[in-house]
């Protein structure tokens, strides 16, 4: 099956199901963030200490030992999944064991354990709810949260129904839960062993948090003789006083729950007087003073991952989903697709990277576009997208480590030279736009012949069914250039930057922004300068990404020193200069771009805030508007500014509430995902389609958003800084 038919296969079986969810959890997290007045103090608290705890892990692990220890239990390290097989084999063969319950572990996912212990004879019963139902199922889980996400609750019914046969069919969710709560109980109660994970280990105390949203977890430990805990090194932190951050994002960032149900605070092994799960008082379980706890932690590539400077930020990871819950594309395909042999989302191509290997995570690290919406999601501030892409430029490099654009005298070519044809042909867009304004309009009819798109199909995996974008013949920077300016007492000078589109493609928007700008007292220039690098930064091709920026700062830098200001049309070029920039740069370099830089209508809002005048810009013909903004405008906080815009110009602005149209720049032209690029736009389409909405002009300020909506929708789409053209 190739990778389209099996995204088009998840699609169908599995992303009706998987979008509910997902999207139910994001605007979840929206709802509880909102009412936290300290998320982004707790979001910096909680970086902090995962930085401050993975520098100094050695020693916070040799900590964690001796407070175990103390406490009268058992710590072992173990270098990888064989060697924690073996380890908790013997554990349980020492109790002469023939059941282990378990309460949800993506550690234990990540080592098997549950086959391992099964090759013994010993029966292994899942008690989370979700993992249950897979384990009844003979699945895999498709998120690292919810990990029955993809399966409605017909074909949980349906599934519990064929397997179990119940006197009366099984139909409603109070029905399958209670189904499943008598079940498990019986087990949990008749169980030798438990084995849970840990959410955060605390190194002073040894005392561990678990954080469900079931009382399985409880359970498991209190119903059994041996508790074993299995736990990545990276959960470490110092103290117990360090959970509390993390307590109070993991819920919300998860699932928008204000907090978790289940918040446990354990310093195992513990004497505990009889405890009681029963619905009549019948005490069900006592410790026992001989009570084991074992604690296993697993190492498994994750020493590696630290001293790798670009992977490192993955053991910040507190495990939420955040990522995968406000990916676009996770909402459509599930964690079957976007994700690997255990864990799913956006952190997934790191985890996977580092403790599978890279031939693991190419097969689905193409599906983060880079949209950079789960950058603002995680709660510990991980640069999600940056991973994947040092992982992307490490695939098509056939994982040489380190990056070989880290080493001085290797030029671009050099460097990405193994990278796929198809990553070559988008990554250097900028050549091709060249050619196909020197040679409109034959290079676009030419393009657009059967012959040339079969070609196109085979060759670099463009799909037949998206409109190429048309070229044309006068660039932006040759209009620029032939025209005079009409400014002569200036209130600010800005160079605006002429993105590839703009210069080659959407020169109407270019034409426009500088008569909106000349219109607000502004002294303008459009100089030639290079690409940002968002097309090959995007393929993974970090080297040539890194030459275009050299370039670019190198031909803006006298305009910036002269004191002009920076202004973007294209907010991802905008998102490359304060952004991805940090990582091409040097700092002062970087930050001097930064500073200087102007989404076009963020620029536009602050001369109107400082005096200048809409009067003098274009006037209203059809107030009523549709408005999209791009995800990384989204993510700079810059949408209200396009928005404040024109409804001070006149217009009023129904704004669009899907994050993500789907095209994501290339990503939309390849055959393996045209579909999934189609299905997460429809939900746009459907929006922009409803009765309130479906007369109103839209306007889109990213050039993937104008293409996609163009693909949607009959009514052709226009960036908003061509209704503000006088």
């Amino acid at each position: 099956m190739s990778k389209a038919d099996d995204i088009r296969e998840l699609m169908r079986t599995e992303g009706a199901a998987v979008a509910e969810n997902t999207r139910g959890f994001n605007e979840g997290r929206y709802r509880s963030v909102a009412e936290l007045e300290d998320y982004e103090d707790l979001k910096t608290e909680a970086r902090a200490i995962k930085e401050d705890a993975i520098e100094r892990l050695p020693e916070l692990l040799e900590q964690l030992q001796e407070s175990v220890a103390e406490n009268g239990g058992t710590v072992y390290v173990a270098d990888d999944a064989a060697d924690a097989n073996a380890y908790i084999r013997e554990v349980v063969a020492d109790r002469d064991a023939d059941r282990v319950v378990k309460s949800k572990s993506m550690t234990s996912e990540e080592i098997e354990v549950n086959e391992a212990l099964e090759s013994d004879g010993v029966d292994v019963v899942e008690t989370d709810l979700g993992e249950w139902v897979l384990q009844v199922a003979d699945e895999a889980p498709s998120h690292i949260v919810a990990p029955a996400i993809h399966k409605s609750r017909e074909s949980i019914a349906d599934l519990f129904n064929e397997v179990f046969d119940p006197d009366e069919p099984l139909e409603t969710a109070e029905e399958l839960t209670h189904f499943a709560r008598e079940k498990l109980g019986e087990q949990i109660v008749d169980s030798e062993v438990g084995i849970t994970g840990a959410n955060f280990l605390a190194a002073d105390s040894g005392t561990m948090a678990l954080v469900t949203s079931e009382g399985n977890a409880r359970k498991t430990v209190a119903a059994t003789d041996t508790q074993i805990t299995v736990a990545g090194v990276e959960k470490v932190v110092p103290s117990v006083a360090d959970f509390h951050p993390f307590v109070e994002l993991i819920g919300r960032s998860g699932t928008g729950q204000d907090i978790t149900s289940y918040v446990s605070l354990l310093t195992p092994p513990v004497e505990t007087p009889v405890v009681d799960f029963s619905d009549d008082d019948t005490p069900l379980s006592e410790f026992d003073a001989d009570r084991d706890f074992h604690l296993v932690l697993i190492d498994n590539g994750r020493m590696d991952m630290r001293e790798d400077e670009h992977l490192e930020e993955t053991l910040y990871c507190i495990r939420c989903s955040a990522c995968a819950n406000s990916c676009a594309n996770f909402q459509s395909v599930g964690g079957h697709a976007f994700g690997g042999e255990t864990y799913s989302g956006g952190i997934a191509t790191g985890w996977e990277a580092g403790i599978e290997g890279l031939d693991t995570a190419a097969e689905f690290n193409d599906l983060c576009t880079g949209c950079s919406r789960c950058t603002t999601a995680c709660p510990v501030k991980i640069d999600i997208p940056w991973i994947n892409t040092v992982v992307r430029d490490r695939i098509n490099r056939d994982g040489d480590a380190p990056a070989a654009w880290l080493v001085d005298g290797l030029t671009p070519d050099d460097e990405d030279e193994g990278a796929p044809l198809q990553k070559r042909f988008f990554g250097n867009f900028e050549t091709m736009a060249k050619l196909g304004s020197a040679t409109a309009p034959l290079s676009n009819w030419l393009a657009d012949t059967q012959t040339a798109r079969w070609l196109m199909d085979r060759t670099v995996g463009v799909d037949p069914r998206r409109d190429l974008p048309q070229f044309q013949r006068e660039t932006f920077v040759e209009w620029f250039a032939a025209r005079d300016s009409t400014i002569s007492n200036p209130d600010r000078r800005a160079v605006l930057y002429p993105d590839v589109y703009t210069n080659h493609v959407q020169v109407d928007r270019g034409k426009a922004a500088v008569k909106v700008l000349e219109a607000l007292g502004v002294d303008v220039v459009v100089p030639s300068v290079a690409s940002s690098g968002r097309a090959p930064f995007s393929q993974g091709m970090i080297a040539t990404a890194q030459d275009h920026a050299e370039r670019v700062a190198e031909g803006l830098s006298p305009h910036v020193e002269a004191g002009r200001d920076v202004v973007v049309v294209e907010p991802s070029d905008h998102a490359m200069f304060c952004s991805e920039y940090e990582k091409l740069l040097d700092t002062a370099t970087f930050e001097t771009l930064a500073e200087n830089s102007y989404e076009v209508m963020e620029y536009v809002y602050g001369l109107l805030e400082h005096g200048a005048s809409a009067d003098s810009l274009g006037r209203v013909e059809t107030p009523e508007i549709a408005y999209h903004s791009h995800c990384q405008q989204r993510t700079l906080g810059l949408e209200a500014h396009t928005v404040a815009v024109l409804e001070e110009c006149g217009y009023d602005v129904t704004t669009s509430e899907v994050e993500c149209c789907g095209m994501a720049g290339s990503f939309g032209y390849k055959s393996d995902y045209y579909e999934l690029s189609m299905d997460v736009g429809d939900r746009l389409r459907e929006q922009f389609e409803a009765q309130d909405v479906r007369d109103r002009p839209v306007v889109a300020s990213g050039t993937s958003c104008l293409e996609q909506i163009d693909a949607l929708l009959e009514r052709q789409p226009r960036h908003p800084i061509e209704l503000l053209a006088p």
